[in-house]
């Protein structure tokens, strides 16, 4: 036999061998299971590497707890880091006595740390000068799975900050600024006040506004735009008639904004059930009982621009604000800053939502807290929407707006301040629920609740 017809059946055979084998799947089953087992083995080996971290953790965090509780009672002890000295004794580290024999615990470095903070309404009091003490601990886990891929240990952390007790609100300064353009005057259908106009319908939540807060410490003030041509008319803007009306002035003639100042008449006291019928505030709030309900006068005709008057709001709480108290702006519009140019200071007819938006973002950064209040807004808008849980003080939920701050409202049936897309959507606010009309409850005591609407004013 020829040489060359030998290698040809032997390719000829392998060729075959190899068609047979490319139709034979027997055993492919068995790859792919033990494939599969490597990889399910990987994942239950670091669920469980991930689960003890997770123990260990809450463990931890436990024992945290129990040393920043425990020497919060000492902050206000005459002897110098007492209280430090108590969080130790308390901790989980070796010798301690929430110690674990299972687990190698020690203190992060520069803990446990008494603090001084400035918002919990606690005066900082003993040897150490603090109000607050913060615990950190530490643990290194030996790993299982994991250190077969280099990782042979996990660090956990807890951190927990406990403060002395004796906590309360801390007072604030808040200004008013409503909106009395014409478009105020408009039928609110959907106010729980019959035949209420939005103006009376806003001044309902005012006055419920003032019904929660305590006059012992809080103050409240009262602006308006458009602004008025002089002081001298702002007594007709809480007189009991109709008339006169109060003169306003366009934006470009320096009008005054300021119905009523800081005050805190507006009830004799903290557990004072009703308002005081004889304070400019209640009475400009339509407050003033039987035959006095005039109160503000919407009238307009200069159009809406808002800008100046929360630099004025501003200006207000700066100079007569109770000291170390915090400030407040609560703005509230139906309509769009869109006044037209004859009406407006020079070089201020443009970009008249962006000025809101700069001269909000001014007072927030000097500690205001800033809340819009869009009037009358369509529902069920999605402009940058988030949603979070927060501390809300004496209301029940809180929008975040033009990037600054909180900001409180509330979500009891009556008239629909909800917000809307101002100025072409150059300010998006998401939906803010109703303010509660005269009489409806709201808490007094601060909550935490989970699910409010919020949002930001977008920068166009």
């Amino acid at each position: 036999m020829k040489p060359s017809s030998t290698i040809s059946q032997a390719i000829s055979a392998a060729w075959s061998d190899m068609c047979r084998l490319s139709h034979d799947s027997r055993g492919a089953v068995a790859i792919i299971a033990g494939a599969a087992i490597v990889v399910l083995v990987g994942m239950a080996g670091l669920v469980a590497d991930i689960g003890h971290a997770y123990a260990v953790q809450r463990a931890l965090q436990s024992s945290s707890d129990a040393a920043a509780l425990a020497g919060a009672q000492d902050i206000t002890s005459p002897t110098l880091n007492q209280a430090i000295t108590t969080a130790n004794q308390w901790s989980a580290t070796s010798g301690s006595i929430n110690a674990s024999s299972h687990q190698t615990v020690t203190m992060v470095s520069g803990y446990p740390a008494l603090k001084c903070l400035t918002w919990t309404g606690v005066a900082c009091a003993g040897a150490n000068n603090a109000n607050a003490i913060v615990v950190k601990q530490q643990s290194s886990i030996n790993t299982w799975f994991a250190s077969l891929f280099g990782v042979k240990t996990i660090t956990v952390t807890a951190t927990s900050t406990a403060g002395m007790g004796g906590g309360k609100p801390k007072p604030m300064n808040v200004m008013l600024v409503i909106d009395t353009t014409a478009s105020m005057n408009s039928a609110d259908t959907s106010c729980s006040i019959a035949g209420a106009t939005r103006l009376t319908c806003a001044m309902a939540g005012a006055r419920v506004l003032m019904n929660q807060l305590a006059p012992s410490v809080d103050q409240i003030g009262l602006m308006v735009f458009p602004g008025l041509s002089n002081t001298s008319q702002t007594k007709y803007e809480y007189d009991c008639s109709s008339n006169p009306h109060p003169s306003i002035a366009n934006y470009a003639a320096s009008p005054v904004y300021q119905v009523v100042p800081l005050s805190s008449n507006y009830r004799t006291s903290n557990t004072a059930t009703t308002l005081n019928a004889s304070s400019n505030l209640v009475l400009a709030a339509q407050g003033g009982g039987s035959g006095c309900t005039q109160g503000l006068d919407a009238q307009g005709g200069v159009g809406t621009y808002y800008a100046d008057a929360i630099t004025a709001a501003q200006n207000a709480l700066t100079a007569s604000g109770t000291p170390g108290a915090q400030n407040v702006i609560i703005l509230l519009s139906d309509g769009d800053a869109n006044a037209k140019s004859s009406n407006m200071p020079s070089g201020k007819a443009s970009n008249q939502c962006h000025a809101a938006i700069s001269a909000a973002q001014a007072a927030a950064a000097a500690g205001t807290w800033v809340y819009s209040l869009a009037y009358g807004a369509p529902t069920g808008q999605t402009h940058r929407t988030r949603r979070s849980s927060i501390r809300i003080h004496r209301t029940r939920r809180t929008v975040v707006l033009p990037g600054f701050s909180r900001f409180p409202t509330s979500s009891a049936s009556s008239s629909p301040w909800r917000s809307r897309c101002f100025h072409r959507g150059c300010c998006r606010i998401a939906e803010t629920g109703r303010w509660p009309a005269a009489g409806r409850p709201v808490p007094h005591r601060p909550r935490h609740e989970t699910g409010g609407d919020y949002a930001k004013w977008g920068s166009g």
